[in-house]
């Protein structure tokens, strides 16, 4: 989709009126406001005219393809009055909508009523300022709560609830004490706050144990852990939408990308050193690549974590936050960085986001206390890519496609069952019903996220040179695996 040039159009409009890594957790167009006004966050051409994204969420497309932009920007204002009832003339249109703040910096204004500081407390061994860990009084390791920082982003917002999405190991430390911790190594008191009601969380004393106690204030927003996995590096926590909405009733779910290009400028947007959320700008410099992370810091990493990758500076506390393209989209969460190199920092895509949330609050809501977290089917089928190439799409971007092909199967695997051999090219993926069209070997993986027991899967393949249809299968409970 092309971008379409706002700052160009407001010119040409006004002359013509004139003339007439590591883990980083550590009035009528106006800007939001809590009495929901509308305005207009973006403008993009496509092929049939140009579309108006809204900052309520809507959109709107003004079929005046072929049109001069002057044609197009009167369209689009008649049918802003039409929609939202404004009373506003052409010329008031043209200065308050068509503004240098309806490119990228409204949308990062936007964006951070989706933004919010992540803090979560752990009860674990205290460390010296050397590292070393502290000794009690009969030389056994002194416990302390500790408090680590990361961000978040508000995923879905509900009758009730306001859904969250940050990173596994924000609110995860393999150092705490289980059973002084609440039973886990899951943080055992969170809070959140929202952009522009930040406080800093202060120690006001102890309890009777020794252990400090943190003071959140009036803005601070209890969250409650609903699920994660260490494999996708993703957690939801789940706070009540009437302590939010206290806050600030203008926040905002973020609108999720379908898809992002190398080049494309991002901003990320996080709780950079623990010191309140700030905002960085920079490029996707690789689409997708695979990345080993010490996710729970048990010295264990985690191989194969995909990711993009990035050049916006994030520091510590950054993990958890929000990757934005310039049309306000989340493209994916933040989470690492190489603190040795300047600026080379990944994402979890947005892709891989979306599944798994939506897994995990699924199975929070489903009634079933013996499900948490996140969990798909496995394959049963080791698969490769060839011919691999990068071709450029009728939009003007590019992006990589590759043929997907089967390796190993395995006995009795959901790939056999489904009908796959060894040597067939899988070309798409159709869950009930719906055809998915594939492009690359990793969105298996990500659409397996979507899928639950009871689900209608098959596959499209090529065999022998033709394409054809394997077996439509049913998927059960016993098909799926939890993602640790």
């Amino acid at each position: 989709m092309k971008k379409f040039s706002v700052k160009s159009i407001a010119s040409a409009v006004c002359s013509v009126l004139c003339a007439a890594a590591v883990c980083f957790s550590a009035a009528a167009c106006n800007t939001p406001s809590v009495t929901g006004d509308v305005y207009i966050v973006s403008i993009q051409q496509t092929d049939d005219g140009y579309t108006v994204l809204y900052s309520d969420g809507t959109t709107q497309t003004v079929g005046v393809a072929g049109d001069d932009e002057y044609a197009a920007i009167k369209r689009i204002w008649e049918d802003y009055v039409a929609q939202t009832g404004k009373d506003i003339t052409f010329a008031e249109f043209i200065e308050q909508c068509l503004n240098v703040l309806t490119g990228s910096e409204r949308v990062v204004m936007t964006d951070l009523l989706s933004c919010v500081s992540v803090y979560a407390e752990f009860i674990a061994p205290e460390e010296t300022e050397e590292g070393e860990t502290s000794e009690g009084a009969e030389g056994s390791s002194s416990s302390q709560v500790l408090q680590v920082g990361g961000s978040g982003v508000i995923y879905k917002i509900t009758d009730d609830s306001v859904y969250i999405v940050t990173n596994y190991h924000v609110i995860y430390n393999n150092k705490a004490e289980e059973d002084k911790n609440g039973g886990s190594k899951i943080g055992r008191n969170i809070h959140c706050y929202l952009y522009g009601s930040e406080y800093e969380p202060t120690v006001i004393g102890y309890d009777e144990q020794g252990y400090r106690i943190f003071e959140y204030g009036s803005s601070g927003i209890e969250c409650e852990y609903i699920g994660g996995a260490r494999g996708c590096d993703i957690a939801v926590l789940r706070a009540d939408r009437e302590d939010v909405f206290a806050v600030n009733e203008a926040v905002r779910a973020v609108t999720l990308a379908d898809e992002y290009y190398v080049g494309q400028p991002v901003y990320a947007i996080g709780n950079a050193g623990g010191e309140g959320i700030s905002v960085t700008k920079g490029i996707v410099s690789v689409d997708s690549e695979y990345i080993d992370l010490d996710v729970d810091g048990d010295g264990k990493k985690e191989s194969n974590l995909r990711s993009v990758r990035f050049d916006a500076a994030i520091y510590h506390g950054n993990s958890g936050g929000g990757l934005f393209n310039e049309w306000g989209q989340l493209i994916g969460v933040n989470n690492a960085g190489y603190e040795e190199y300047e600026n080379l920092c990944y994402a979890i895509p947005g892709s891989i986001v979306e599944g798994a949330a939506e897994n995990i609050i699924y199975h929070y809501s489903d009634g079933d206390e013996e499900t948490s977290g996140v969990y798909k089917p496995e394959l049963g089928a080791r698969l490769s890519d060839r011919n691999s190439r990068f071709v450029l799409t009728e939009n003007g971007y590019g992006k990589i496609v590759e043929d997907i092909y089967v390796n190993i199967l395995q006995s009795g695997s959901v790939a056999e069952q489904a009908g796959l051999e060894r040597g067939d090219t899988i070309t798409a993926v159709v869950v009930n019903g719906r055809t998915f069209t594939l492009e690359r070997t990793f969105e298996i993986d990500d659409i397996f996220l979507t899928l639950r027991p009871g689900d209608r899967l098959r596959f499209i393949r090529q065999r022998d040179g033709a394409e054809g249809s394997g077996e439509e299968i049913t998927l059960t409970s016993e098909m799926f695996s939890k993602v640790v």
